[in-house]
């Protein structure tokens, strides 16, 4: 659903759950954030999310992995651990029994990757095949991560190059070379786990991650939360194998123009940014990384402590006063 609609959705709901009715509940509805906190104790609060879509790639094994690392993305967007989840199942029941246990098998092997246990779930009839997890995080109250935080002067860093929408998309249609899908495969496979106890022991001030609004949208979404503007530097962003020369032949999933129609608006681009550049970063992200606003004088420390995990970061620009996004070469 595309972010419009489902802020219309939404909308009624939060008549029905008012924040001064719930105290405990510390990111919700009203708020509107990557996931859901409610707090425990002092020093517990608990995250829930949820999510699943059909297949983007070919092999059942690798799809169940995608899902599941795309679940959990929310819990390490606000700067949290994966404790338990729950598989949300629909497939055909002509189906291959076989192909069934490679999608669980996927999944719950990168669920044990992150420290967390399946523990259940639930299986429907449908069409075509749909999987995901309704997942339950942790952290302290008092070190959540949200979009909201991000001040003038911060240095924004992203954790995952950009360029998995249309690569899956190419390779739907049959043109997409072996060597980018794999690339985009594994990338899409890569928990954010590591980044997000990077970005919340160096005192990151505002995260959130990449997926199906695309780099703009969801950066538009930080923007507004902190009363800031975003300054993207176009040659600093990264882009998987393939992606450009893929947009160069403009073969872009329907989510891109959706998101465009919904958040251009918000951003103003250099005049000499290309147009299918400018398309690329409204094309919908599964399972990107993180992007968080980080204080100038913590950005040394970041930097070491990603290099010493060889974890992929890259500096893509910073946050200003005003509102919005721009986007310079």
């Amino acid at each position: 659903m595309g972010p419009e609609a489902l802020a219309q959705v939404l909308r009624p709901l939060n008549d029905i759950f008012q924040a001064k009715d719930f105290p405990d509940l510390l990111v919700g509805l009203e708020i509107s954030d990557d996931a859901a906190v409610y707090k425990i104790s002092d020093d517990v609060a608990i995250i829930q999310t949820l999510d699943f879509f059909t297949p983007i790639v070919d092999d059942p094994y690798d799809y169940g992995a995608i899902a599941a690392t795309n679940s959990m993305s929310d819990v390490y967007a606000m700067g949290g651990e994966v404790v338990l989840a729950l598989n949300i199942c629909g497939f055909p029941c002509g189906l291959p029994h076989e192909i069934l246990t490679e999608i669980l098998r996927g999944g719950a092997e990168k669920v044990r990757e992150a420290g967390g246990i399946i523990a259940g779930g639930h299986t429907i009839d449908v069409k075509e095949p749909q999987y995901g997890l309704s997942v339950l995080g942790r952290i302290h109250p008092d070190r959540i991560l949200t979009k909201a935080g991000a001040r003038p002067g911060d240095i924004l860093i992203l954790t995952k190059p950009l360029g998995v929408g249309i690569i899956t998309t190419a390779a739907k249609g049959g043109v997409a070379d072996p060597t980018h899908l794999a690339a985009a495969v594994a990338g899409m496979k890569q928990l954010n786990r590591t980044a997000a106890r990077i970005f919340r022991e160096t005192g990151a001030r505002a995260c959130t991650d990449i997926t199906g609004f695309a780099l703009l949208g969801h950066s538009c979404e930080m923007a507004e939360k902190s009363g800031a503007r975003l300054r993207f530097f176009m040659k600093s962003l990264p882009f998987l194998p393939g992606a450009e020369e893929y947009a160069g032949q403009w073969l872009f999933p329907g989510g891109a123009s959706r998101n465009q129609k919904c958040y251009e608006r918000h951003i103003e681009f250099s005049s000499d940014i290309p147009e299918e550049t400018r398309q690329l970063l409204f094309t919908p992200e599964t399972s990107g990384g993180l992007i968080a606003a980080i204080p100038p004088d913590k950005v040394a420390l970041v930097e070491s402590r990603f290099n010493e995990a060889g974890h992929f970061f890259r500096i893509v620009g910073e946050v200003m006063e005003g509102k919005g996004i721009e986007v310079i070469p």
